[in-house]
């Protein structure tokens, strides 16, 4: 296996995209312009979006999708794109937790999820590289092969395709795994692209590069966006984080982030789908894009705004890469965000606070493919009256007693305690006359904690510090070049504005003239 030093431990290499944005067009939508009606407005144009608005328009209802930036450009468009029900090692676990049945439901939408996409891909002649393959969840850990044997037997009485197995058609370690039959994966963006065609077509309207920005109303919607508003019956939320957050998710939820590496390999493709749960886990894809000399590989997740130098995350995946294919080439890296539940299921459903007319679905944890075509279908069939066999699994309202109360404190005392310490924290100001080019800081002023970058060019940008959700200090994340909370995870690109909710207000902006006076902080085009 090919591990050079001088190609894993300098830079991250690889196009900084992910390869499916780069193998597609970019959609071109308009803006939403005035006030419009609709019967369904569907906020996100991501995997649940784009599913429940594919539904709804064959069942011929007025629908209006409203995505902020352009269509399947945010965490759908940075997946690794498995369709499968084989969530690492969970069902043993989901059993304990949720009960036979809600294991049941959870295990049954997401193996109807598989099926869903391969009849749409059927049905409309769909050219996304959908391939039938098998899954496989590996430990590498001898202590751990009897949770493996655990979860073959939970997963069967679940009526899942589940084989205990030992060896694999790769070199990855494996003590024991489980192995699904009969999985899948895609393109997500060709896909979903052709669903949006298929709402267009079809009569519904897509509007693009339009920030929603509040929801009101309970039998009636006004949905009110930075380009106009729209009036509706329903309204799905499916934003990835909810824009309104009336149940506080942000309590059941915490962020994660993850990397990965697309690689050309002179070895032998493999002709499964790996992954080693653990923390950092190790995903393994092959043939994205229908290139069959490619696998991606990713791993190297941790909580949002606790990352460390995340550049170095990306050369770790590179390293695991190396370590595993005779690696010829990386050509893509990138990184996706995700939400995870205190109990491991997603939230979806009606959202209550807005009554009965209103559906959200967030908390994916990053398995958001299978999760995400059940959550459209579950959603629409609701709004449709057709009711949905699995709809109590995923109810957004639940809090279980088990498991999920203990993440649900962990989770939320960590966000405090960083939320104390940041106010405890002093900054000197004289560290920002170390700034040089692609380098960030914190420091105190009179206004609070500020945000300095100087990027590639030499210019200073200073934006707050304090998350406008609330009121956490973020932290430079240096491989995006964005600033992360590491509270609730909204992030923020160097000009302030948001990439990532649950934050909807933009960082505010300051003149960085009027930081000179900190310390040695130089300003000038070309550092010293």
């Amino acid at each position: 296996m090919n591990s050079n030093p001088s190609e894993t431990e300098d830079a991250a290499s690889g196009k900084h995209t992910s390869i499916w944005l780069d193998t597609t067009d970019e959609t071109s939508y308009d803006e939403l312009d005035g006030t419009e009606t609709a019967e369904t407005v569907v906020l996100g144009g991501g995997i649940v979006g784009l599913t429940a608005a594919y539904h709804l328009t064959r069942a011929g209802q007025e629908v209006a999708v409203v995505e902020r930036n352009r269509l399947v450009t945010g965490t759908t468009g940075h997946t690794t794109a498995k369709l499968t029900s084989l969530h690492g090692l969970r069902y043993s676990d989901l059993r304990h937790q949720l009960g036979e049945e809600r294991a049941h439901q959870y295990a049954r939408a997401n193996e109807q999820a598989i099926d869903e996409v391969e009849t749409i891909v059927e049905r409309h002649d769909v050219d996304c590289d959908f391939e039938r393959v098998p899954a496989v969840t590996y430990v590498s850990d001898r202590q751990q092969t009897d949770r493996v044997r655990d979860e073959v037997r939970a997963a069967r009485r679940l009526g899942l395709p589940a084989t205990y197995v030992e060896s694999t058609d790769r070199p990855l370690d494996v003590e024991a795994a489980v192995q699904f039959d009969d999985q899948a994966h895609f393109h997500p963006r060709k896909f979903l692209l052709a669903l949006a065609a298929i709402v267009d077509e079809g009569g519904g309207r897509i509007y693009e590069q339009t920030k929603a920005l509040d929801v009101e109303g309970q039998s009636q919607f006004s949905v009110e966006t930075d380009t106009g508003s729209l009036r509706a019956e329903n309204v799905v939320i499916a934003t990835h984080f909810p824009i309104v957050d009336k149940w506080l998710f942000f309590s059941r939820m915490y962020p994660k982030r993850s990397y990965v590496v697309a690689v050309t390999i002179d070895d032998p493709t493999p002709k499964k789908m790996y992954y080693r749960p653990g923390s950092p886990y190790v995903s393994v894809r092959p043939e994205p894009a229908g290139d069959e000399s490619t696998v991606l590989v990713g791993g190297q997740n941790h909580r949002t705004g606790h990352g460390g130098d995340t550049n170095e995350r990306y050369r770790r995946v590179e390293r695991a890469a190396r370590e595993r294919f005779d690696v010829e080439s990386v050509e893509y890296r990138w990184s996706t965000q995700d939400f995870v539940s205190i109990d491991g299921v997603p939230f979806v459903g009606v959202h209550k606070p807005f009554g009965e007319n209103a559906y959200v679905a967030t908390g994916f944890g990053g398995w958001g493919m299978t999760n995400g075509i059940a959550a459209g279908r579950l959603i629409a069939d609701s709004i449709l009256d057709r009711g949905s066999p699995w709809e109590q699994v995923y109810r957004p309202s639940r809090l279980t007693i088990d498991g999920s109360l203990r993440e649900f404190v962990s989770h939320n005392t960590k966000s405090a305690r960083h939320l104390f310490e940041d106010y405890l924290q002093t900054r000197r100001p004289e560290a920002a006359d170390q700034l040089t080019r692609g380098d960030a800081t914190v420091v105190d002023s009179s206004d609070g904690p500020v945000g300095l970058y100087r990027d590639d060019d030499g210019e200073i940008h200073a934006v707050s510090a304090v998350c406008t959700h609330l009121n956490c200090v973020v932290n430079w994340n240096d491989a995006e070049k964005s600033w992360d909370c590491p509270c609730h995870g909204s992030r923020f690109d160097v000009d302030g504005s948001v990439i990532d909710t649950p934050a909807l207000a933009d960082l505010e902006q300051y003149d960085a003239e009027q930081f000179s006076g900190f310390g040695r902080l130089r300003l000038e085009t070309e550092p010293k």
